[in-house]
């Protein structure tokens, strides 16, 4: 715990454009916030949240195998961050360049009822958790979000702390999501701001990516 202390200070500006590269990544109407979206509209905020929760753990389990697996990888092979840096850089840049070309188009979200097997909460909650699972980008994700706050003398503890504090984020934010876009009138005002919202992603990003990119190992 003390030594917890006394070193997190030297590791919080990466940890710190972590969490700020996962906020901006999950804040933005991508798939996973518009089927939220649309199922807190048409099936109910009940459904919304254990939808949410579960998008929440999909993602909290591939941020932990991420870390975990980077972690282990550096330990005994370092110069892999070079490669791994390139990887999650131009991946950043390749998601910039969708957000640039999403705020000019114009969003579908699937507002009808889903199928009888996820009308429940429990089968929402299922629904959430595959789709994150079976998301190849999230690892591609991960491992840019890892990288950014990640360098290869960290302790395991760092890399920790990077994805409970995205769990947390991701919690809150598509809770959130859930408990607000369940009325009409609020999904309409916040899809008015889709362009901004994902110009501003597609500018984060690229300084994320550029940032990998450049950076020493």
């Amino acid at each position: 715990m003390t030594d917890f202390i006394q070193y997190l200070p030297a590791y919080l500006p990466g940890i710190g454009l972590s969490y700020a590269a996962f906020l901006l990544a999950i804040a933005s109407p991508g798939p996973n916030v518009l089927a939220l979206i649309g199922t807190s509209m048409s099936v109910g905020r009940q459904a919304g949240m254990a939808l949410a929760i579960d998008v929440a753990m999909g993602s909290l389990t591939w941020g932990l195998l991420t870390a975990l697996g980077l972690a282990a990888l550096l330990s005994s092979y370092a110069f892999m961050l070079i490669g791994l840096k390139i990887i999650g850089g131009l991946y950043l840049l390749w998601l910039a360049f969708g957000a640039f070309k999403s705020s000019v188009s114009s969003p579908v979200i699937q507002s009808k009822a889903m199928s009888c097997e996820y009308q429940t909460p429990r089968g929402n909650a299922i629904r959430g958790y595959i789709v994150n699972m079976t998301n190849t980008k999230a690892a591609l994700a991960w491992v840019a979000i890892i990288a950014l706050g990640l360098p290869p003398e960290a302790p395991l503890w760092v890399g920790l702390v990077i994805v409970l504090g995205c769990f947390g984020l991701s919690i809150a934010v598509h809770l959130t999501y859930a408990l607000v876009f369940s009325t009409p009138v609020m999904s309409s005002l916040y899809l008015r701001a889709r362009g901004g919202i994902q110009a501003t992603l597609g500018v984060f990003l690229t300084f994320a990516g550029l940032k990998l990119l450049l950076s020493r190992p």
